[in-house]
């Protein structure tokens, strides 16, 4: 792969490893567990200024988020990869890799935690998406923006994220992580729908209605699974907006403006650090 963009050696001393070879749908929990540790013994070397992670787009958005939160390093981290194969009239992969190791070589970039270089753009973890099955700019911060663009073999940014992530995260990856699932609301789920979801679970994430919105009897049967203990996030199946406090839906944390799945990776790692819903309302409120 680095044979591949020769140009590399123009911007960095460029030294690979394959840390893993699968399928990005195939990415699982304790392989970011080990992704993590191994990010962040890289970035404690002295001789390292910046890491570049080449990643299948199917889960990047979902690693790249776990790492911003687990990483702790002033140093760049990026994610990059490709929506068309090597062997495509137009690969994107070699650009992508390039404009990654470009923005890597910038050490301003940590500043601003773990992000993906696309497409010549550079977006924050916390905010980007996977917004398109094939289209080469899948990615973007629908809500708030892309950090900014690539240009001239360096990045040019125009905004920083002030949630808490990499140098100022508290959190940590644990041994395990506990159980966490999401619970897709849509016309018809049932009270039993969720309760079989929820077994065995130690949260779950609500991808709700509207404003985090889930049916009366699915609402009832939470209650009751609260009372038991179960933690329960209320995010958004919506494309944009937050999902904030409400009287109708007290006991429950909300998500903020997190899609649910990224929801789901701040709650098992609030989980891992403590129980207490108060506790974990206020990490919802600063990552």
């Amino acid at each position: 792969m680095l044979a591949a963009v020769p140009e590399l050696a123009e911007y960095a001393d460029v030294e690979g490893e394959q840390f893993c070879n699968i399928d990005s749908s195939d990415m699982t929990e304790a392989l970011w567990q080990s992704l993590a540790s191994r990010v962040q013994e890289v970035a404690d070397r002295e001789d390292v200024d910046g890491i570049v992670i080449t990643h299948g787009t199917d889960t990047m958005e979902e690693t790249a988020y776990f790492l911003d939160l687990t990483v702790h390093t002033i140093k760049p981290v990026v994610l990059t990869g490709s929506m068309r194969p090597s062997t495509a009239i137009s690969a994107d992969g070699p650009l992508n890799l390039l404009e990654a190791v470009q923005a890597a070589s910038w050490a301003e970039l940590g500043k601003y935690g773990v992000v993906i270089v696309m497409n010549s753009t550079v977006h924050s973890a916390r905010f980007v998406e996977k917004t398109d099955t094939t289209h080469a700019d899948t990615f973007k911060g629908r809500q708030m923006g892309c950090l900014g663009y690539m240009q001239d073999g360096r990045p040019y940014l125009y905004q920083q994220p002030l949630r808490k992530h990499t140098w100022s995260s508290d959190l940590a990856s644990p041994k395990d992580l506990p159980p966490v699932a999401i619970a897709y609301t849509y016309v018809g789920l049932t009270a039993d729908d969720v309760c079989r979801l929820a077994q065995g679970k130690a949260g779950l994430v609500l991808a709700g209605l509207g404003h985090g919105k889930v049916p009366e009897p699915v609402w009832q049967a939470l209650q009751s699974l609260m009372a038991q203990g179960l933690v329960v996030v209320r995010a958004a199946r919506a494309l944009g907006g937050m999902v904030t406090p409400v009287p109708a839906y007290d006991g429950t944390i909300t998500a903020d403006s997190l899609t649910p799945q990224k929801a789901k990776i701040l709650l098992q790692l609030a989980l891992a650090h403590t129980t207490d819903r108060d506790k974990i309302q206020a990490i919802f409120d600063t990552y």
